[in-house]
């Protein structure tokens, strides 16, 4: 295969940390500045228990410092901001889309979708690592099934270093697991109910002792929803001239669960060696009932269609990972940390459609829908950190991610249920395989009160798509470098500046590869194009950090040049229909400030702030996507969002809490999203050392609704839908253990995890 022609890039990766083990630096490795803290250990690093320690060493664990915690559960690094969430009184008895709202520069439209500063093309792993079930048209769904109070803290990589797979242009979002890190058997429980029927429960175990560390965890979440809306459409002929006009109505409800467990052990065979095993398994059903009903007017008014089409969608999506890892640590602080893991997924979903047209009169048609898709994630990764004189330090990698994914979809047609025949227009298989072949090397050295990182990332990539049905085949290779360059100076002990440069790609998703056009809903189609290219972006950013007394503000500015993005394009068909396929833009732009406040009004009083106010322009005037998208030209909006939380703490046991989120408004090439609101209230009291319950209250002013506008001179299309997520939720938390001997080294916060795919 043509990516061995890059193996040589690990050999010479490999040569350069070979002499570690032999010529181990005299100097042990100074504690990091507390401006300027050198990015945190990688998941495979991070554990339930610490790693293996010297006796006497300096208590650092990949250049992490062993601090005090950090204000209001915030830490920064010279690459990456985190951000703890337990103090979020939603995280007891929301989702993971729910926490996500409250972390600064992260969006979460009404249908889950996450955005990083307005920019939806964002990777987001867990514990470091990427995870099939946050990929592709299933990510929303995922993050809204998936328990907020499983997810310790969250890490907002929005300019990563090369130590990071560049996959996605607007940056990365690392959501790090709980574990229990008490000395002996520990554990807890947790359980929420909400009105109508919604409810969680989860329940966690662990075992810590000198040498072996053991941490289990089951949880489940059922969620009843709902939504509403209506979509109103104009055709017209280019001139101005309405050719038909219609409406559409939608309504429905359903189910969202999912439960999962998860199991990882963590041993030391000696001082300076750990073997570590994972296991992750989650299901995910969905069952929904929406309805659609269709009206369709000529340019008189006078109705020429219409029609009702009930569905029926269920849905599962099961998800099964393993990993194993090895660290082992050489001399003064070299440590290689070589990781496998393999994970698979099986996405079936069973949709139905019953046409019931009453202009023109027709006979009834029955339409079922079936999908079986299958993926494997299989990945290699070594990665490698040595000390170097003066306080720096190297990092070199080596990356093996093997995508390979079969999308099986099979169309039935019929009067009734009873009587379908095979749909050829609905039936297609497609075949994905994507290799992608890395190595990167990172160095950090402190000079006086600057701090630099630089590093580069090669990557080959190879493409293999063959769209079965119609038999077209498309492959395709490419091999791109992939730079960051980090700089932070420190002002005083409270002040930091930084600067920081990174390229980023964001690589079409096979849904946005497949050329076969497959039905999504009653009027609704989607075809991929496989001819799309990757988008590139190049992210420069400047910031300005101010830590001090229970204090922090943040300031950063922001610019993002991207090539070749990939963007949707919408046309009407007959009947009603709309057809939304895939294009590269020419060329886009974003530039922006964000500002962060937290801190404190009086003692019991404290407020967190945040704000994105951003800039956005779409140029569409060459390569003829201007015919595709029925306008030419350049396109940009200024949009304003944000958050405000307030949280009292009357007593040492009583806290409420107040958020309220902004979604700002959102450019698209053929039109915008208009911005939404959606508000948290929230009580917590401690009823003792081990047993707390939660009250809290989601959306109680209804303001979650998705308005997209489309307008071009062929199409004018209003699409706006309310989520009815409102919801009172009673929770309680109970922890037990924790008496025992203590593990060798402190047990301690890493305080997140490292580089991802």
């Amino acid at each position: 295969m043509q990516h061995r022609r890059y193996a040589w890039l690990a050999v010479a990766l490999a040569t350069v940390a070979a002499p570690a083990a032999a010529q181990t630096q005299a100097q042990s490795q100074a504690p990091t500045q507390p401006s300027t803290p050198p990015p945190a250990p990688s998941a495979d690093q991070t554990s339930s228990k610490p790693a293996p320690a010297q006796p006497g060493a300096v208590k650092t664990v990949e250049g992490v410092t062993v601090t005090g915690v950090s204000t209001q559960g915030f830490r920064s690094d010279i690459d990456r901001k985190s951000y703890g969430i337990a103090s979020d009184l939603q995280t007891t008895t929301g989702s993971v889309s729910d926490a996500l709202r409250n972390i600064p520069s992260v969006q979460v439209d009404p249908q889950g979708n996450v955005s990083l500063r307005g920019d939806s093309n964002v990777t987001i792993l867990l514990d470091g690592k990427p995870s099939g079930q946050f990929n592709g048209a299933n990510a929303a769904q995922a993050l809204e099934a998936l328990p907020a109070d499983s997810i310790e803290r969250v890490e907002v990589i929005t300019n990563p270093s090369a130590e990071f797979s560049p996959e996605g242009t607007a940056g990365i979002i690392n959501l790090i697991s709980k574990k229990t890190r008490k000395a002996g058997a520990s554990g807890s429980m947790r359980l929420t109910y909400g009105d109508r029927g919604r409810g969680s429960a989860g329940l966690t175990g662990a075992y810590n002792s000198e040498k072996l560390a053991v941490t289990a965890d089951v949880n489940g979440r059922y969620d009843p929803q709902s939504a509403s809306g209506v979509d109103r459409r104009d055709v017209l002929d280019g001139d101005g001239h309405l050719l038909s006009s219609s409406q559409t109505l939608n309504s429905g409800g359903g189910h969202l669960d999912r439960w999962g467990a998860h199991a990882s052990i963590d041993y030391d065979l000696d001082p300076k060696t750990r073997i570590s095993g994972d296991a992750r398994f989650s299901h995910t059903d969905a069952d929904q009932a929406p309805l659609a009903q269709f009206q369709a007017q000529d340019p008189t008014g006078a109705l020429i269609q219409a029609f009702d089409e009930p569905e029926h969608l269920t849905w599962g999506l099961g998800d099964r990972e393993v990993q194993a890892t090895l660290r082992r640590t050489f001399g003064d602080d070299h440590t290689l940390t070589v990781n496998a893991s393999r994970e698979h997924m099986d996405d079936v979903r069973d949709q139905t459609f019953d046409l019931v047209s009453t202009r023109p009169a027709a006979p009834p048609a029955f339409t079922d829908l079936k999908t079986q898709n299958t993926s494997n994630l299989s990945q290699l990764k070594a990665d490698y950190v040595r000390p170097m004189p003066a306080d720096g330090k190297l990092k070199a990698g080596y990356d093996l991610r093997v995508d390979d994914n079969r999308y099986d979809n099979r169309g039935l047609i019929g009067g009734s249920a009873t009587d379908l025949l095979p749909d050829p227009t609905q039936s297609n298989v497609f075949l994905y395989k994507q290799t992608v072949e890395a190595a990167y090397a990172t160095y950090e050295q402190p000079f006086g009160d600057w701090t630099v990182l630089g590093g580069l990332r090669l990557e080959n990539v190879e493409l293999d798509l063959n769209q079965v049905t119609t038999a077209q085949v498309h492959d395709t290779s490419y091999f791109r470098a992939y730079p960051s360059l980090h700089l932070a100076y420190k002002v005083s002990d409270a002040q930091q500046l930084s600067f920081s440069y990174s390229r980023r790609v964001q690589r079409p998703s096979p849904d946005d590869l497949n050329p076969f056009p497959v039905q999504f809903g009653p009027l609704s189609f989607q075809a991929g194009n496989p001819n799309l290219q990757p988008q590139t972006t190049d992210s420069f950013e400047a910031g300005y950090q101010y830590r001090a007394s229970g204090t922090y503000y943040l300031a950063t500015l922001y610019y993002r040049q991207n090539a070749h993005g990939v963007t949707d394009v919408l046309t009407a068909q007959p009947g009603g229909v709309l057809l939304t396929t895939k294009e590269n833009l020419s060329d886009s732009k974003a530039a922006g400030l964000e500002l962060v406040a937290n801190g404190h009004i009086t003692k019991t009083l404290s407020y967190s702030l945040s704000t994105n106010l951003y800039w956005n322009e779409i140029d569409a005037q060459s390569d003829g996507l201007e015919q595709l998208l029925d306008f030419a030209g350049r396109r940009s909006a200024f949009e304003v969002g944000g958050r405000a939380s307030l949280t009292w703490d009357p007593t040492p046991k009583d806290t409420f809490q107040w958020t309220t989120n902004l979604n700002a408004k959102r450019l698209t090439p053929q039109g915008f999203v208009e911005p939404f609101e959606i508000t948290f209230i929230g009580y917590r009291h401690k009823f003792g050392d081990a047993l707390y319950g939660v009250v809290t209250i989601q959306d109680p002013f209804e303001g979650v609704h998705f308005e997209q506008i489309t307008s071009t001179p062929i199409l004018r299309d209003h699409s706006d839908a309310h989520i009815h997520i409102r919801g009172i939720f009673v929770g309680f938390t109970r922890t037990f253990g924790g008496v025992g001997k203590k593990p060798k080294a402190p047990a301690f916060d890493f305080g997140g995890a490292g580089p991802g795919p």
